[in-house]
């Protein structure tokens, strides 16, 4: 029997599929799903949503259903559809652990306040890893079904131990011949141990830099003194040279922000500009090493820092108006969690945690960690991430271990009070060190975490400038 063409349209009659909702101010709300589409709602509109009112033909109801909040008797396409981009979020789960870090050694020449890494001095070379314990350690990596595979080399300072990286390399390039996976090399270094040959090393393989940059010349040597003084100046000349040698994208720069820069966010932004580089991370400081026992302003409260972002925020976007193409590394990964289909690769934004599955850790003395803080725990005597050694240890005993599996069971936000019905959730991740660190638990308390302040903080102010900042919303887009 034929039926009025009526039957075919949207009816009044919806089913809701699952969702979360949290304020986004005194007048809106953040509504998201579990794949991370998010839409914001007058409180009048999410009233009509959730007792099924909302008329078919109203924009609110056509931006639900086009985000797959909603399903009507039109179409069941959005269970499917859901299901699709779930899958997709969930897609690094089966590539499983694709960053390996090499604690090369602890000694470094540097005596930074705020050190995380409990760094020892230069001339202890106990504090090296051996030829040994990184040929075991590559093995484990080789072992790992990631298609892409990133060996990153940490310290200290890893150029005191530029031997042991350049084994590795050549070792890796030579394990890898027959396999083809994507590999790709990164050294986390001051840059002042920089020589000639090891440029032409860099060049011969592809060798990514990342240094350490915590703005004008006074801050940075305050934050990151150095025998013989200056480290600014080393640290500029050592990225001239870098960039030289390997090209502009080859090099990147982070900053930590202390007590001191809490009032300095254009200055030390500025300084940025200044020196050519087009990305910023504002990172906060982790409350590990040596950030917990000096005077490395490691107890600024977290509103004081998410004051110093917007503020950073502020003046990026200020910047990109006035034609300077700036991007701020911390926003890029919560717009992509936001729009993105993709599951994140920053470990601290994926849920479960990458703890194991998202990175593993090989420090010096062989021992094997779940993530560079838990090895950073571990320093201060915490072993709570040490998943064994890879001298007796081998790759499904590690990703198998009672203590890995334990800790990501723990980072399943969707069972985690505060955190499971949080509109945040496909948005956020899990920190479980930083809990531990500052809780004595993995899980925490949310309600007084500052990771959780922090994040619905940031969240919220994107999300308010996406709404009610056109251009603003023009610039984030653009950093996709």
């Amino acid at each position: 029997m034929f039926q009025e063409r009526t039957a075919f349209g949207p009816g009044p009659d919806y089913r809701l599929a699952p969702f979360r909702f949290s304020p986004l101010d005194d007048r809106r709300y953040v509504v998201t799903n579990d794949v991370g589409e998010h839409v914001v709602l007058s409180r009048e509109h999410l009233v009509a949503f959730v007792q099924r009112t909302l008329p078919p033909d109203s924009p609110t109801y056509k931006a639900l259903k086009s985000r797959h909040f909603m399903f009507d008797r039109q179409s069941r396409v959005a269970l499917d559809l859901l299901a699709l981009k779930y899958r997709t979020r969930a897609e690094q789960l089966a590539a499983f652990t694709g960053l390996h870090i090499f604690v090369v050694t602890l000694r470094c020449d540097h005596s930074c306040q705020y050190c995380q890494v409990s760094r020892q001095v230069e001339d202890r070379a106990r504090f090296d890893m051996t030829r040994e314990h990184a040929d075991r350690a590559l093995d484990l990596v080789f072992q790992s079904p990631s298609p892409a595979l990133k060996i990153e080399f940490q310290g200290g300072e890893p150029l005191l131990n530029f031997g042991l990286i350049r084994h590795v390399v050549e070792r890796a390039l030579t394990l890898n011949q027959p396999l083809g996976r994507d590999l790709q090399f990164v050294i986390a270094t001051n840059l002042s141990r920089l020589s000639e040959e090891m440029l032409a090393f860099c060049k011969q393989h592809g060798i990514f830099l990342s240094t350490s940059l915590d703005g004008p010349e006074a801050l940075h040597n305050a934050q990151r003194p150095v025998r013989g003084g200056n480290s600014h100046q080393r640290t500029v000349e050592g990225i001239r040279r870098a960039r030289e040698a390997l090209g502009d994208q080859a090099v990147s720069a982070l900053m930590t922000t202390t007590r001191t820069s809490l009032d300095r966010v254009e200055e030390i932004i500025d300084e940025y500009v200044h020196l050519g580089f087009h990305s910023v991370f504002l990172r906060n400081l982790s409350p590990y090493g040596f950030a917990v026992r000096g005077k490395g302003g490691q107890d600024y409260d977290v509103d004081r820092w998410i004051a110093f972002y917007q503020r950073g925020l502020a003046h990026i976007l200020e910047l990109n108006a006035k034609g300077y193409a700036l991007r701020e590394e911390f926003t890029t990964l919560l717009l992509q969690k936001l729009f993105s289909p993709q599951g994140s690769n920053y470990v601290d934004l994926q849920s479960p945690a990458g703890l194991g599955i998202g990175a593993l850790v090989y420090n010096y003395d062989g021992a094997v960690y779940a993530s560079d803080e838990g090895r950073m725990l571990a320093e201060m005597g915490d072993l709570s991430f040490r998943l064994g050694h890879v001298a007796t240890d081998g790759h499904a005993a590690l990703l198998t271990s009672e203590t890995l599996l334990a800790h990501l069971s723990d980072t399943m936000p969707e069972g985690v009070p505060m955190c499971s019905d949080c509109a945040f959730l496909p948005l956020c991740g899990a920190d479980p060190v930083f809990h531990r660190a500052t809780q004595g638990d993995a899980v925490g308390h949310k309600a007084f975490s500052a990771f959780c302040k922090k994040q619905m903080a940031v969240l919220r102010h994107l999300i308010t400038l996406l709404e009610d900042d056109p251009p603003a919303r023009e610039t984030l887009l653009g950093w996709l």
